[in-house]
């Protein structure tokens, strides 16, 4: 691609999308409603394989996190991130709520400055989240977990990176190749967490942790893509009404 190919394209609204802390309150919004419309799945899920608590943490976890939103709106991106994480921690029962703050935490440190994240700035944060979450649960892909999720989110956003594609067409592969990694896991045998001690019989379930991850960059394609639809008007809280 010639340079003035490339300045043509980055001409283009697309190319112009940016994370801003607007985006980030709209992704957290979502997604919190995204975890208490499918309680129901999560908690069905962790109970064929688990404790059967993942959609009922998660929940308690989102609605903490929104409550606070008001309060988000004053901090960077960066510190918005590192509320989101300490809320998470404190108010998430179980493996999932240090391995999703583990995630918001390390992507805050790399957002460290930023007013607003173009395409490489998120997936640099995002892959950080990742690592976050892999050094704490220790898990790899293949183990069955959010692992699986997040490794196949983070490596879309970075294939998108490494070909100069714009924020909103990456955010749509990823949401695509994290919805695909969840469903991934069904045949999986689970190596990490409550489920390995299932061994074979873990084996034709969906992993719920994978799925919770998975509506959580549906979510973060619905934010960036409502914000940059020449339609996009600020939309009050419904979780707040």
């Amino acid at each position: 691609m010639n340079n003035l190919h490339k300045s043509s394209r980055r001409l283009n609204p697309e190319f112009q999308a940016r994370v801003t802390g607007e985006t980030l309150r709209q992704w957290i919004i979502h997604f919190a409603t995204s975890i208490r419309e499918e309680e129901q799945l999560l908690t069905d899920l962790d109970s064929a394989i688990g404790d059967g608590d993942h959609g009922v943490n998660m929940c308690r976890g989102m609605n903490a996190v929104v409550e606070k939103l008001d309060a988000l709106a004053l901090a960077d991106l960066s510190g918005q991130m590192r509320v989101i994480s300490t809320t998470l921690m404190s108010s998430v029962g179980g493996a999932s709520g240090p391995l999703y703050g583990a995630f918001f935490l390390q992507s805050s440190h790399a957002t460290q400055h930023k007013p607003d994240l173009g395409l490489a700035d998120l997936t640099s944060a995002m892959e950080a989240g990742y690592r976050g979450v892999v050094q704490l649960g220790k898990a790899a892909v293949g183990d069955k977990t959010m692992v699986d999720t997040l490794a196949a989110a983070v490596n879309s956003l970075r294939a998108s990176c490494n070909h100069h594609e714009g924020l909103t067409d990456a955010v749509k592969a990823c949401r695509k190749a994290a919805q695909l990694a969840a469903q991934g896991t069904i045949p999986m045998i689970a190596k990490k967490g409550r489920a390995s001690y299932l061994g074979e019989r873990s084996a034709g379930t969906q992993d719920p942790g994978a799925t919770s991850a998975s509506l959580l960059f549906e979510s973060l394609a619905h934010a960036v893509l409502s914000a940059s639809s020449p339609l996009h008007t600020n939309v009050p809280n419904p979780l707040l009404l």
